[in-house]
């Protein structure tokens, strides 16, 4: 999923009233807002297929700690999105644009192309064909992330102003509500296949061609959908410019300007190291809860039921953090949270299987990573100061941010399988000391002083 981008208020607008309570929750009821609704659990739901529920799947098919890790790799296009998002801007799907527009045009292409991506991971197996399994899982995050640049477009180009930010908090829940019917419902419904009395590997499949099927949700809703009345302009406008040209003056203004600043380079590592704890822990969580002896359900009903109640007061915690404190002060706060956190699933690996010790172990770990991804999307919106290239740098910042999670996250299996549960989570905090260095030395230099305030 694309972090969502702030919207500037005139002080003209700032200073109008501000609208009634039955006024503020009746924007939420505007047919556009419940389209980015639709679409936005048309974007949360592909992501755990080809990551934390795949994993599940393979481990109980017997797949060894090394290969899962490995498997971190395959949200790759979720890093690199930002490359082919100028083609899906530019670009006519034919048939699909002429008869849908050019959004909603790629937009069925795009989900029609997720589902049978899905469909075909659904086919695979893990136990005899790993390598069959990740090729289609890239296909499924491939799809996955060119569905999210689409829906990211329709939501900024069809939303006026005063229902944004309505439109951001719909987008945000429904993408949870996706993202848990992929990752709980997928591992509940597997369990409920199992209980008729079919064999695991066809119950996974039948899960997967339920969340398949589930994709229609957002066809049906692009369907439904007007074409943005922006899209229809900017169409007509740019008719005669190249896709080339256009992205290459945003691309190259938008790089040389980022550094030619002070300590550029040591702030774009700091960019890929600050939440590398979360990923590289985050990554072996699954296993781990399965190696530990709990069932299916426990990790579907725990990890992403409290787990989710957790990250969602952990979003309003570090919301409330970064205005209370100043930007450094806060990823301090941030980093040394997130990467503490890691040692309560050390101390779960002691337990052993209880019930409420991975709740508290969960509820931690997903509260303070929470309070990470909050301070750290505003870092990432304070280096991102010229409006020209805003949207550029933004989508380059979060590509680099994911290389922790995709990349050097990718040999967790390999460290777990070496030093067994407990020490691996405490190495998982120790990762966490490069980025606190960077930070301590970034701020010395006045590095944030730079940078001015923030908003949130």
């Amino acid at each position: 999923m694309t972090a969502p981008e702030s919207t500037s208020v005139s002080p003209e607008k700032a200073a109008a009233p501000a609208p009634s309570w039955r006024e503020g929750w009746a924007v939420y009821l505007q047919p556009r807002v419940l389209i980015v609704l639709m679409l936005g659990f048309s974007s949360g739901l592909p992501l755990a297929l080809s990551g934390s529920t795949l994993l599940v799947w393979m481990r109980e098919s017997g797949v060894d700690l090394g290969t899962i890790g490995l498997f971190a790799l395959v949200g790759t296009p979720y890093t690199l999105k930002f490359v082919w998002a100028p083609l899906v801007d530019a670009l006519h799907v034919p048939v699909f644009t002429r008869a849908f527009g050019r959004r909603r045009g790629w937009l069925v292409f795009s989900q029609l192309l997720l589902i049978g991506a899905i469909l075909l991971l659904a086919l695979t197996d893990p136990a005899r064909s790993p390598l069959f399994v990740a090729l289609g899982a890239l296909l499924v995050a491939t799809m996955s992330s060119t569905q999210d640049i689409v829906v990211d477009a329709f939501r900024v180009e069809s939303l006026p102003e005063s229902e944004q930010a309505a439109g951001m908090a719909s987008y945000v829940a429904a993408y949870r509500i996706g993202l848990l019917v992929s990752t709980a419902g997928v591992l509940f419904l597997v369990s409920a296949f199992e209980s008729t009395g079919i064999g695991r590997h066809a119950a996974w499949m039948w899960g997967y061609v339920a969340m398949a099927a589930l994709v229609l949700i957002g066809t049906v809703t692009a369907l439904a959908a007007t074409e943005p009345e922006q899209s229809v302009r900017a169409e007509a406008k740019t008719r005669g410019e190249t896709a080339f040209s256009r992205v290459m003056h945003a691309a190259v203004g938008a790089f040389s300007e980022f550094l030619a600043r002070k300590y550029a380079w040591v702030a774009l590592a700091f960019v890929v190291l600050f939440k590398f704890t979360d990923a590289f822990s985050g990554t072996m969580t699954a296993p781990f809860v399965i190696d530990l002896g709990f069932t299916r359900n426990d990790y579907a009903a725990i990890v992403k039921g409290v787990g989710l109640i957790a990250t969602l007061i952990g979003g309003f915690a570090g919301g409330y953090l970064a205005r209370r404190y100043s930007l450094v002060a806060s990823l301090w706060i941030g980093g040394v949270l997130q990467a503490i956190s890691n040692l309560v699933f050390a101390w779960l690996a002691y337990v052993g299987v209880n019930q409420w010790a991975l709740a508290v172990a969960i509820s931690a770990e997903n509260f303070t990573g929470a309070i990470g991804t909050v301070i750290f999307v505003a870092y990432l919106s304070a280096l991102c100061q010229n409006p020209l290239h805003t949207a550029t740098q933004y989508a380059l910042l979060t590509a680099l941010a994911a290389v922790g999670r995709t990349y050097l996250s990718s040999g967790a299996g390999y460290v777990a399988e070496a030093t067994g549960w407990s020490l691996f989570f405490v190495i998982s905090v120790a990762v966490a000391v490069p980025s606190l260095i960077l930070l301590a030395w970034l701020q010395r230099r006045g590095h944030f002083d730079e940078l001015g305030p923030v908003k949130i």
